[in-house]
């Protein structure tokens, strides 16, 4: 046994000043709290650093003018001539080109020759300068762009090579965190920020990959492209939206994730494109009521709504009902993680892919193809009621339903080889009035069975309550295509 006898005469004879500076040293060794860190004296060190890596970027766009009237025909030698010409001179508009000029931000690379900025600084541009810290202006030649991920690269030709920056670890960056921006708000030139990491994952809907990091920096026009610093002097994002009701600055700033930025502008080097791979599924958020209705522990993962035929899940076995839990040994813990996962797999690589089916795990691979923004493949629709019955009324579910036949398709526009059970009604007050389902909506499965006729549904909700499961998952198909909706499951 260990004899703590010197350690308690020791602490006996601490005084008490010494024993809080004892106790502050013990606390300031224990896990996260020695890397809490101040506010730093001054940003001036980094911000003379930095400076020279960040440029601003003008832009030159030529719009045509418009065309006016003609000019009438008139006989040679027209007294009419003269008063014509003064009189168009004076009121035809001009039919001149004219340069239109837009201004935004960027930041050079430790390659010395390539920048970074945003797609959308650069979009239709028809000449673009990079203005360098020290006033230097260079022709810029665009590499590749992608409006996707709204970013994009340039490429300079300088005397020397350029003092640029390096990508750091977006993921590595914590809520509260310290960061400093650089950027031309309103053509101003470089102009430096700071603020604190605000929050992250942030969706503001401007593309199927957002996952944008907020600031409360000071971010206004003229700062998209322009890098987010942290205090190694690393970019870990890049400045790109703010939400503001007066078009300035209100404190909440969004920049593109390093983690997402930095393979993509890899690729635009390299490519001059961005190769992203490709599933071919239609996805939808796991809900509470879905994760229980399917026998899952929590709602995570992405549910399969639609598999596209002849793609990557369909030879892979993925079926529609599937919940993808894990994609190349990566987790997927909520619907919107999977399209960045696939987009970031390498085109043809066979991956390990996680599906949650039949109240089990089902382990599939699939070799992931190029994705296509051509692509308009959609789910083939086939096969032919065998049964047809009478309609019937479900009130455990707020439902009349009906088996299809041709008066049904007809009143409701459905195809010809639509299948399923057709809904003729929503009881209002029911527990299907609240899942936004609408008559002409199909049934084309209830709980990962086809739903050949109302007799089916029926036999699945008596087995549902049998089992003591509070809801049913249907496969609907309706005006905004196929989704699976779980719907509770009201008492007798």
């Amino acid at each position: 046994m260990m004899n703590l006898a010197p350690a308690q005469r020791l602490f006996n004879g601490l005084t008490a000043r010494a024993l809080i500076v004892f106790l502050l040293a013990a606390l300031m060794a224990m896990p996260g709290i020695a890397q809490a860190k101040g506010a730093p004296d001054s940003f001036a060190n980094l911000a003379e650093q930095l400076l020279p890596s960040v440029v601003n970027i003008s832009t030159t766009q030529v719009i045509e003018g418009r065309s006016g009237m003609e000019f009438p025909k008139l006989p040679p030698g027209s007294p009419f001539e003269d008063f014509f010409k003064e009189f168009f001179d004076r009121n035809q508009p001009d039919q001149r080109s004219r340069k239109a000029t837009s201004l935004g931000s960027g930041f050079i690379l430790s390659d010395g020759v390539h920048v970074v900025t945003n797609n959308h600084v650069i979009q239709d541009a028809d000449e673009i300068t990079v203005i360098l810290h020290d006033n230097t202006r260079l022709n810029a030649e665009l590499v590749g762009r992608d409006p996707k991920t709204d970013l994009a690269v340039l490429k300079v030709k300088p005397e020397k090579k350029l003092t640029g920056v390096d990508f750091g670890n977006s993921d590595k960056s914590r809520v509260g965190d310290w960061i400093m921006a650089i950027g031309n708000p309103f053509g101003l030139g470089g102009t430096v920020t700071a603020g604190i990491i605000s929050a992250r994952g942030r969706n503001i809907n401007s593309g199927p990959y957002d996952d944008f990091i907020q600031t409360d920096a000071s971010i206004n026009r003229g700062n998209s492209g322009g890098p987010m610093f942290n205090l190694k002097g690393r970019v870990i994002g890049i400045n790109t939206a703010i939400l503001s009701p007066s078009g300035g600055s209100v404190g909440i700033g969004f920049a593109i994730p390093s983690r997402i930025a930095a393979p993509v502008i890899r690729h635009l080097i390299k490519h001059g494109q961005v190769r992203r791979g490709w599933l071919g599924v239609h996805i939808q958020a796991v809900t509470e009521e879905i994760a229980e209705t399917l026998g899952l522990k929590e709602a995570a993962g992405a549910l399969v709504a639609n598999v596209i035929p002849d793609g990557p899940a369909e030879k892979a076995k993925i079926r529609a009902g599937d919940i993808i839990l894990t994609f190349n040994n990566k987790k997927v813990d909520k619907m919107r993680s999977l399209p960045r996962i696939v987009a970031d797999t390498e085109v043809g690589k066979s991956v390990p892919i996680e599906v949650w089916r039949n109240n089990g795990k089902v382990d599939l691979s699939a070799v992931i193809e190029e994705l296509d923004n051509t692509l308009t493949k959609t789910a083939a629709k086939g096969g032919k009621n065998k049964k047809q019955s009478k309609a019937q009324t479900f009130k455990a579910l707020g439902l009349k339903l009906s088996s299809l036949n041709s008066k049904l398709k007809e009143k409701f526009s459905l195809d010809k080889d639509a299948k399923g059970v057709v809904v003729l009604k929503v009881i209002e007050g029911g527990p299907a009035a609240e899942k936004g389902i609408r008559p002409g909506d199909l049934i084309v499965e209830i709980s990962q069975q086809e739903a050949s006729s109302p007799e089916v549904i029926e036999t699945k909700v008596k087995d549902a309550r049998k089992a003591g499961r509070k809801s049913v998952l249907l496969l609907l198909e309706g005006q905004s295509g196929l989704r699976f909706v779980a719907i509770r499951i009201e008492k007798p």
